[in-house]
């Protein structure tokens, strides 16, 4: 199979390209790396089954062309991190709808199936928990910049299954919770590399609020495999899956884990929200996936622990640290 994956040099989209070249198949990739690092492809270069672009997926003839090479879709490509999101709104929700609206016209043209990658943002203030694919989408208010990438991703998942109704385009929809593990970057406010470089570093570690929020970690090899069977099952096509781990913890004992797995001697120091973002900043208290029907459905499970996560972390950016150091 030809697999094009949009945003493939991304953390997410490099293991996925791994994971089909390791199964026989042929990756296509195209990422712009204003997210996304030629480093996490770079072992690739060479393989006679991978190819990639450096553009964005709004260039309509480059794109087209690699949507014509491929079988399948999955639509990655998308402005990332709480951070970026509140310094650059616009161009999160540029980059969000359209280059949805690019990849999904362009497949639509051949009818290739499209994957596309949302987020558990999109359930916004909702207090249901755990979320349900069919629950509410509880969103702030608009003069808060925070929710404007759970709206521009919604505006997708709206566009994705419009495409699916109106015109047989075979789309699948997952919001990812929380997917965390090695070439993950800390650079746009990802919490889990963000606490272990300032642990190893001996650096303060910055708990944002009271701590007292809650989140689920998913290990990005068992989300990956979930994403491969899911496109491969026709009965996917024109639904929502949550996926990710539905085991909580609190950022507060994330951050005393960290500290205990690497050994370190770091402060835990609290931040508030109106300093480390913008001015009523608003977050979601706890953030947990039913992941019931993706389960169901593929047999989805995860299988690595939060310690496990962890320690993957920390010898990844142990390696990291030791190869600048050379």
């Amino acid at each position: 199979m030809r697999v094009l994956i949009t945003g493939g040099a991304g953390f997410i989209g490099s293991h996925l390209t791994d994971a089909y070249l390791q199964r026989g198949d042929e990756v296509y990739v195209i990422d712009d790396l204003s997210t996304g690092s030629i480093g996490n492809i770079q072992h690739l270069k060479g393989h006679p089954r991978f190819h990639y672009t450096i553009d964005t997926v709004h260039n309509h003839p480059v794109t087209a062309e690699l949507v014509d090479q491929c079988d399948v879709i999955f639509h990655l490509a998308a402005a990332v991190g709480v951070k970026l999101i509140v310094e650059s709104p616009v161009r999160t929700i540029e980059t969000n709808v359209r280059g949805t609206e690019v990849v999904l016209s362009l497949a639509n043209k051949k009818k290739k199936k499209v994957l596309i990658a949302s987020t558990s943002e999109v359930y916004g203030l909702s207090a249901d928990v755990p979320f349900r694919e069919d629950g509410n989408l509880v969103m702030g208010a608009t003069t808060k910049g925070r929710w404007s990438y759970a709206c521009s991703k919604a505006i997708d998942e709206f566009l994705a299954l419009a495409y699916w109704r109106e015109k047989k385009l075979p789309t699948i929809i997952v919001r990812l919770f929380n997917t965390v593990g090695p070439r993950q970057t800390g650079q746009y406010g990802m919490v889990i590399p963000t606490f272990v470089k300032q642990a190893l570093a001996g650096r303060p570690i910055t708990v944002y609020g009271d701590g007292k929020q809650s989140r689920c970690f998913g290990y990005v090899g068992d989300v990956v495999g979930a994403l491969i069977k899911l496109m491969d099952t026709p009965e996917a096509v024109g639904q929502v899956f949550n996926l990710g781990s539905n085991v909580e913890i609190s950022i507060l004992e994330l951050a005393q884990r960290v500290k205990e797995i690497t050994h370190s001697d770091s402060e835990i120091v609290f931040v508030p929200y109106d300093e480390a973002y913008e001015e009523g900043f608003e977050d979601m208290p706890r953030r947990v996936p039913d992941i019931t029907k993706v389960s169901e459905l593929v047999g989805f499970r995860p299988s690595m622990s939060l310690d496990g996560i962890l320690e993957r972390v920390v010898d990844y950016q142990i390696g990291r640290r030791t190869a600048a150091a050379d």
